[in-house]
């Protein structure tokens, strides 16, 4: 099916997750009515483009065991559901001041709404790497990319308040980054930078400002985002 007939057919359904869809597409793309196509304007983008073909199928996530061996696939709010340990992501963004970008996640967000969280975070998609998967999300969510990558891994199981429960085999990444991000309304109340030694103040003062996972990520990895310096 060629993209255009696919943007068409969204406009036509309307439904709440189809325009967010229409809204990546028109980011990403535009329509050459002459010949019926779309044509992609930046190659560095073709990844997200290709994510969102599929736009009304569940979202799903990779169920492991311990080793990070895949054993299936869930759907998302299911596996938080019933607390089944799945594959996940963190990625932290510094600048060259050592600072850390945190988003506000939305005020929608089934969980954690409104809360300070590290630059972005999400569960990988069958088939996909682990850079790859975020270095998608962090487009989706913040609007730019960068190289990122991997530090290292670690499961962490953490209850919310609302039933749901966080059982997640993570993958941290960092990356560098000194311009401004465009957040995405859907995902992304607000962002700042914030050092290093303030969010860790912070977070003694104020700890149900900041996501579950962001405190148990930052107490794991805090002396080396100290010592890590920004790479030329």
């Amino acid at each position: 099916m060629k993209l255009f007939l696919l943007l068409v057919k969204i406009q036509k359904l309307g439904c709440e997750k189809c325009v967010k869809k229409q809204k990546e597409l028109s980011l990403m793309a535009r329509i050459d009515k002459n010949k019926d196509n779309v044509k992609v304007f930046d190659c560095t983008i073709n990844f997200v483009l290709l994510s969102t073909i599929v736009i009304m199928e569940e979202e799903k996530v990779i169920l492991v065991n311990e080793l990070d061996e895949p054993i299936g696939l869930m759907p998302k709010l299911e596996a938080h559901q019933k607390a089944i340990l799945h594959r996940a992501f963190s990625v932290f963004v510094l600048n060259d001041q050592n600072e850390i970008m945190l988003q506000q996640r939305a005020s929608h967000k089934y969980h954690s709404p409104l809360l300070w969280t590290n630059t972005c975070c999400s569960h990988q998609r069958e088939g996909e790497t682990n850079i790859g998967a975020g270095t998608r999300r962090l487009y989706e969510e913040m609007g730019f990319t960068t190289d990122i990558k991997e530090l290292f891994h670690f499961i962490y199981k953490a209850p919310f308040d609302n039933g749901l429960t966080e059982h997640e085999l993570d993958h941290v990444m960092l990356g560098y980054y000194n311009g401004q991000p465009e957040i995405n309304p859907e995902e992304v109340e607000s962002w700042k930078w914030m050092k290093i030694e303030d969010i860790k103040n912070d977070m003694i003062l104020q700890p149900e400002q900041y996501t579950v996972w962001f405190k148990i990520i930052f107490d794991q990895f805090y002396h080396f985002l100290e010592d890590h310096t920004l790479q030329a």
